[in-house]
C-alpha cells in the first residue's frame, strides 16, 4: 500500500499550461504502475494517463493525447502530468492512483490507492 498526495492544481485560462505532482510514501513505489484519472462534475471518474513502474510504457486518453504527458521519478517516488494547451473541457478534480500490477493499466478497479484529489480549473 501506498499513500498519495497530490498538488499542482489550480486556475488556469485555455491554452495554459499546469503540472500536478504525485508524491508517494511507502518502501515499494518503484514496484506500482501509476495513473492519474479525473472527475468532472455529474460525471464518471475516467482514465486520463498511465504508466508502467519502469516508466517504459504509457498510455493516453484520446482527448489528452499530444497535450498531457505522464512521467515518473520512481528515486523520488513522484509521478508527474504535465498538462499543455488546456481546455475548458479538462476542468475536473485529479487523482493519483497506485496499482501493483505494474502495467500501465487504465481499469479503476486496478488500482487500490488513491490521493485526495487536485482541483483543475480552465477558464475560456
Amino acid at each position: 500500500q501506498v499513500q498519495l498526495v497530490e498538488s499542482g492544481g489550480g486556475l488556469v485560462q485555455a491554452g495554459g499550461s499546469l503540472r500536478l505532482s504525485c508524491a508517494a510514501s511507502g518502501r515499494t513505489f518503484s514496484s506500482y504502475a501509476m495513473g492519474w484519472f479525473r472527475q468532472a462534475p455529474g460525471k464518471e471518474r475516467e482514465a486520463v494517463a498511465a504508466i508502467s513502474w519502469s516508466g517504459g510504457n504509457t498510455y493516453y486518453a484520446d482527448s489528452v493525447k499530444a497535450r498531457f504527458t505522464i512521467s515518473r521519478d520512481n528515486a523520488k517516488k513522484r509521478v508527474y502530468l504535465q498538462m499543455n494547451s488546456l481546455k475548458p473541457e479538462d476542468t475536473a478534480v485529479y487523482y493519483c492512483a497506485a496499482s501493483p500490477l505494474r502495467i500501465a493499466t487504465t481499469d479503476l478497479s486496478d488500482f487500490g490507492s488513491w490521493g485526495q484529489g487536485t482541483q483543475v480549473t480552465v477558464s475560456s
